[in-house]
C-alpha cells in the first residue's frame, strides 16, 4: 500500500472508531447546543453592557459562539483526540509496537485524529451550529469565496491542534503519566483558544500575547475568516507557520525521546 493510501486509510479508521458512538454523539450534540443557548445569553448580555467588544457587533458574537461549540470536539479544545491514547499507549509500553511499524509515527497519529475531527465536526458539530443559525440572528457570509477559505483554516486549525498535543503526549516519555499534561491541556485549550471568550476581546499587551500564540488559530482565525474580520491569507500563514514549527518541534522532542527507549508495563 502506498503511503498516501495507508495514511487515509489510518484517517478513514480513526473516523469509523467514532461513529460507533452513537449514545455519546448525541449526548454531545444536546450539551453544545444547551451550552451554546446558555453562552449566546452570556454574551448578549455583555455586548449589551459593551456594544462592540472585540471588534464585533452582537450578531458576530453569536456566531462566534456557535461556531465554538461546533469545534469544541472537532479541534478537542479540551483534549480527548489522538493524545489521550496515545499517552496511554507510552505509559502502557505498547508504543514499541507502533514504533515497529513501517510507517511514520507522528504522521499516523495526525491521520487518525483528521479523521476523528471529521466525524466531530460532522456528527457532533454541525448540528448545534445549525440549531443556532435557524434560531439565533449570525453574521454567516452569502458569498462561497469565505466559506471556501473557512474550510482551509479548519484543516489547519485541525493540524495545529494534533501538533499541540501530539507535544504534550510525548512528554508521557518522561514523566510516565499524562494526568497532569491532560489537566494542562484542558485549560490552555479552553482559555488561550477562545473558547470562553474572543481572544480580540482581551486588552493590551496581555490581548496581544494570546492573540499570537498558537492556540489563535484553533477558534479565532476560522471565526475571523468567516466573518471577514481578516483576510484569508494572513490566517493561512499565521495557522500554517504554527503547524509547521509544532510540528517540527514534535519531530525533535520524537526523536529525542525514541531514541532509546524504556519499554513500561513489562
Amino acid at each position: 500500500m502506498g503511503s498516501g493510501r495507508l495514511y487515509a486509510a489510518v484517517a478513514a479508521g480513526g473516523f469509523r472508531r467514532y461513529a460507533t458512538y452513537r449514545a455519546a454523539t448525541a449526548a454531545g450534540v444536546f450539551t453544545n447546543t444547551v451550552f451554546g443557548v446558555i453562552l449566546v445569553h452570556t454574551y448578549l448580555a455583555l455586548w449589551d453592557e459593551k456594544p462592540h467588544l472585540g471588534g464585533y457587533d452582537q450578531a458576530q458574537a453569536v456566531t462566534y459562539v456557535w461556531l465554538g461549540q461546533c469545534l469544541y470536539a472537532t479541534l478537542a479544545i479540551q483534549g480527548g483526540g489522538a493524545e489521550k491514547d496515545l499517552m496511554e499507549r507510552i505509559r502502557t509500553g505498547e508504543i514499541a509496537v507502533d514504533l515497529y511499524r513501517p510507517a511514520d509515527l507522528q504522521l499516523w497519529w495526525l491521520a487518525g485524529d483528521v479523521g476523528r475531527a471529521l466525524f466531530q465536526m460532522l456528527g457532533r458539530g454541525v448540528i448545534p451550529f445549525l440549531f443556532g443559525a435557524a434560531f439565533f440572528p449570525m453574521a454567516l457570509p452569502t458569498d462561497v469565496t469565505p466559506w471556501a477559505a473557512f474550510t482551509v483554516t479548519l484543516l489547519l486549525a485541525a493540524i495545529v491542534s494534533f501538533a499541540i498535543r501530539y507535544l504534550a503526549a510525548l512528554s508521557v516519555f518522561w514523566l510516565m503519566d499524562g494526568m497532569g499534561v491532560n489537566q494542562a491541556l484542558m485549560v490552555t485549550g479552553i482559555f488561550f483558544s477562545g473558547m470562553v471568550l474572543p481572544l480580540n476581546a482581551f486588552p493590551g499587551a496581555f490581548g496581544e500575547v494570546v492573540r499570537v500564540l498558537p492556540w489563535a488559530a484553533q477558534i479565532q482565525m476560522p471565526a475571523d475568516v468567516l466573518m471577514g474580520e481578516t483576510s484569508a491569507l494572513r490566517a493561512f500563514a499565521f495557522q500554517a507557520a504554527w503547524a509547521v514549527a509544532l510540528l517540527a518541534a514534535g519531530r525533535l522532542v520524537q526523536s529525542a525521546a525514541t531514541r532509546r527507549v524504556v519499554v513500561q508495563g513489562g
